[in-house]
């Protein structure tokens, strides 16, 4: 059946706004670090400055969370799995990896996500996937493996690498959660309702596991450093809650269901690249150049990904499962 113009620029409009978004994600979930690092420094344990962003973040959210309560009764399975893999999983098997191998290992580790929402994609959901998705992932895990430096500081640790790899699992449900009910109509769960709850379930098991009430909270009350500038503690919390979470969570999400799983999935390692931006010019970490040839492969293999696939609510086959699958089935598939 031909294509209507209408029709095809819908469709490119969707992708449009599903890659901002995507883009958007990326930046405010790379932002973190940055703010987290001063904190950090000034005597916060890593896994409080967690709960602090989740916590805080599931009461901004928590509006949301009593607008859409249904939720409770219609997708009980789905928040529970949002909470405990997209939001508490990725974050506490991210820091109990980076408690025993490099930073760089875990983040390389952790982004190889989008070649396993692939591999879910293909052989799970047993849809086919376009070759130049699967080379997009490629080049974005060659690329990240350049700006992490994963040579500087290698080192086998089997329980590091296996938490490492746990968030990664972690972050490929986030992916895959995301996704679900985007292609469901009038009865897909709205997303705000999803992400508010969530985080509630997130927080409710890092407060288990981070145990606040041992937390310096003194440090919230004054000043922290940032590459030799004053800056008040309670600011740089404030960004990590509102911009590296809340925003972050939303535009995610909201990306996932205009794009798919796997297209955004790489879109998201931009967050490493942009993390490591950010470290140079806030923070007076320098990048060197093998770091900046690699943020350069991460964004053409990006490029190649999302070019491939065609935007859902398009008349175009999706790479990542559209209505059209049997015509998407005659193309070349991985």
């Amino acid at each position: 059946m031909p294509v209507h113009t209408s029709e095809s620029s819908q469709g490119s409009h969707g992708k449009g706004v599903g890659l901002g978004l995507a883009l958007a994600s990326a930046l405010a979930f790379g932002g973190s670090g940055v703010a987290a690092k001063p904190l950090i420094e000034a005597g916060l344990d890593p896994l409080h400055v967690v709960w602090l962003r989740v916590a805080g973040a599931a009461v901004v959210m928590l509006p949301f969370a009593v607008r859409h309560r249904a939720l409770l009764r219609r997708r009980p399975a789905l928040l529970a799995g949002f909470g405990l893999l997209a939001v508490a999983g990725v974050q506490a098997c991210y820091f109990a990896a980076l408690s025993r191998i490099p930073v760089g290992v875990a983040l390389l580790v952790e982004y190889l996500a989008p070649a396993l929402v692939l591999g879910w994609v293909r052989f799970v959901q047993r849809r086919p996937v376009t070759r130049a998705a699967a080379l997009g992932v490629v080049l974005a895990a060659g690329g990240l493996a350049c700006v992490v430096e994963v040579w500087a500081g290698l080192s086998f640790d089997a329980l590091g690498l296996l938490c490492a790899l746990g968030a990664a699992v972690c972050q490929v449900g986030y992916f895959v959660l995301a996704d679900q009910g985007s292609e469901a109509g009038d009865q897909a769960p709205d997303p705000l309702g999803v992400i508010a709850y969530g985080l509630l379930v997130g927080a409710a098991v890092l407060t288990a596991v981070a145990r606040p009430w041992t937390m310096h909270w003194s440090v919230l009350a004054g000043s922290v450093h940032m590459n030799g500038t004053a800056v008040p503690a309670v600011a740089l919390l404030a960004w990590i809650v509102l911009v590296a979470t809340v925003i972050a969570y939303i535009t995610g999400v909201s990306s996932v269901r205009r794009l798919s799983p796997q297209v955004a999935g790489v879109v998201a390692c931009l967050e490493a690249v942009i993390a490591t931006v950010l470290a140079w010019v806030l923070l007076g970490e320098h990048l060197s150049a093998p770091q900046i040839l690699g943020g350069a492969v991460v964004l053409v293999g990006a490029f190649i990904a999302q070019s491939s696939t065609p935007a859902k609510g398009s008349a175009e086959p999706l790479a990542g499962g559209g209505a059209d699958r049997e015509s998407f089935a005659r193309s070349t598939p991985v």
